[in-house]
């Protein structure tokens, strides 16, 4: 009898854990057949995730810069010419009486002269281009206030000729190659120095000396010449006269003297 009970009890257990077993393999079979047939979810579009914001917000979306091409390298700026003061010079360039290049930065001296003569600026240059001797200032004034030029600025004209031994020296000029000295001569034993032509610009004054009258349209003249002349380098040249330069030379005249010391101070015949 006991034994009977024992083999009843164990059907019943065998059966209890065969009917849990078919239970949980049921719910098994059922879970992946219902996860097979449902649908794949729908990714969310982030327009409508993100409505109420501006596409340009997100700098992933926003558009590129563009891209700057290299700049070429600017050209340099041409000099601007230099302002020159209003002036009036008749220009009758007489081109015999050019001895070589005299570029700004040969400028040191303008050197005063007087032609000791009565003749007209024209007829001075005249004489000058035609007599063979090759000399000649860059400008002529005359009595009425009249400017004439015939040698160009950045040329060397013969104007000053050569001065006692030791001047190129003194006044800190040298004969370097750019005078074709054409037309020159020594002024005698000790007189070898020919440098101030190749520094320098010559002014000459229709005046004979003693005669002790300047008018005064003349000397305002050589002032606007003056003035012209220093706008034209861009600097203040030394003012001197030519008996400085070749001494013995009688120009210009004594009665000259005043003027020439207002020049070299103030630029002007009356330091105005």
């Amino acid at each position: 009898m006991k034994t009977m009970m024992r083999v009843t009890a164990r059907v019943k257990n065998v059966f209890v854990c065969g009917l849990l077993c078919g239970l949980v393999s049921l719910c098994l079979v059922f879970s992946l057949s219902a996860c097979s047939t449902s649908e794949a979810p729908v990714p969310h579009d982030p327009s409508e995730v993100f409505a109420d914001r501006e596409f340009s917000d997100y700098p992933a979306h926003a558009e590129a810069a563009p891209v700057k091409e290299p700049e070429e390298p600017a050209e340099p700026a041409a000099p601007e010419p230099p302002s020159l003061p209003e002036i009036n010079i008749v220009e009758d360039i007489r081109s015999g009486l050019i001895h070589g290049p005299k570029g700004p930065e040969y400028q040191r001296y303008i050197v005063l002269h007087d032609t000791e003569g009565e003749s007209s600026p024209d007829s001075v240059i005249s004489w000058w281009d035609g007599n063979g001797n090759h000399v000649a200032a860059h400008f002529v004034i005359g009595t009425d206030g009249s400017i004439w030029q015939c040698v160009p600025l950045d040329n060397i004209a013969h104007h000053a000729g050569y001065a006692p031994d030791g001047s190129n020296a003194a006044f800190d000029v040298a004969l370097d190659g750019r005078d074709d000295l054409i037309g020159t001569a020594l002024a005698g034993s000790g007189y070898s120095d020919y440098g101030m032509n190749s520094w320098s610009i010559g002014i000459e004054m229709v005046h004979v000396g003693g005669s002790g009258y300047y008018p005064e349209e003349q000397l305002d003249a050589l002032d606007a010449l003056i003035a012209y002349i220093d706008a034209y380098y861009g600097f203040e040249s030394s003012i001197t006269d030519h008996k400085a330069w070749a001494v013995g030379n009688s120009d210009t005249s004594p009665e000259f003297a005043e003027y020439l010391a207002n020049y070299q101070q103030y630029r002007t015949h009356d330091g105005a």
